[in-house]
């Protein structure tokens, strides 16, 4: 089961003090990046997938979306999704994305913000989520950069002989990373940027776009502490299609 570190009091309390938390898609600084990938949503069927507190599914309900799905694991989320939203066209579901089924052709649209580096069976997700869209539907999701979800250099492993073999936490050693992100132990996966298009093309989706986002200069200069984020980009954003 994925950790639900969401529903945790102490990570809950701070996760919701976040600017993308209070101010919701406006707070999310790449967010006018992935609402360019994302087509029309009139008379769209749309699942989010991670909804958190249902700002996205929200949204598409406004845009025009006939019904959205949105689903977490987390019940604190979805309490306060369920609380601010009032339009009948949007449902929560409480699911493990782990191995949570959505319902075969039943969505023309896969959102995911944030929530794919959670997974350990990310490939058995994405097969699942190929089989939920109609031909033709498409997925648009953005995952923690792989140079963020990678630890920063910390020594070097030794061999049987003692001798240095290879840096503890590299670029390619993928799996479980253990980090202190608004709470201590919080578990997210790494993986490289190659081992996730070699998991959406397995899947049977087809990428139509690749971004590794990082704030324009227009962003840097209204905020200047983000300078950090053009030295390695945060997020990666993909877009993919069903054939």
């Amino acid at each position: 089961m994925t950790q639900n570190i969401y529903d945790d009091a102490g990570f809950f309390e701070n996760y919701s003090q976040l600017p993308r938390s209070v101010h919701g898609l406006d707070g999310a600084p790449e967010w006018g990046s992935l609402r360019k990938l994302l087509p029309p949503m009139q008379g769209l069927r749309v699942i989010d997938l991670g909804c958190g507190f249902g700002w996205f599914c929200r949204w598409a309900a406004e845009q025009g979306a006939k019904g959205v799905l949105g689903v977490d694991v987390s019940e604190q989320m979805l309490a306060r999704a369920r609380a601010e939203t009032s339009n009948p066209a949007i449902a929560y579901l409480r699911a493990d994305l782990e191995t949570f089924a959505p319902e075969q052709g039943a969505f023309d649209l896969a959102y995911s913000s944030l929530a794919f580096h959670y997974l350990s069976d990310l490939g058995g997700l994405l097969a699942r989520v190929h089989a939920a869209l109609a031909p033709g539907g498409a997925l648009v999701c953005s995952v923690e950069h792989p140079m963020l979800t990678a630890p920063r250099h910390q020594g070097w492993a030794q061999d049987a002989s003692g001798l240095p073999s290879w840096p503890v936490g590299a670029y390619l050693d993928e799996g479980p990373r253990s980090t202190d992100w608004l709470a201590k132990g919080v578990i997210k996966q790494h993986r490289t940027i190659a081992t996730y298009l070699a998991l959406l093309s397995q899947s049977g989706l087809r990428l139509t776009c690749l971004e590794e986002w990082g704030p324009s200069p227009e962003q840097v200069a209204a905020n200047p502490d983000w300078i950090k984020e053009r030295q390695r980009p945060p997020f990666l954003l993909l877009a993919c299609r069903r054939p």
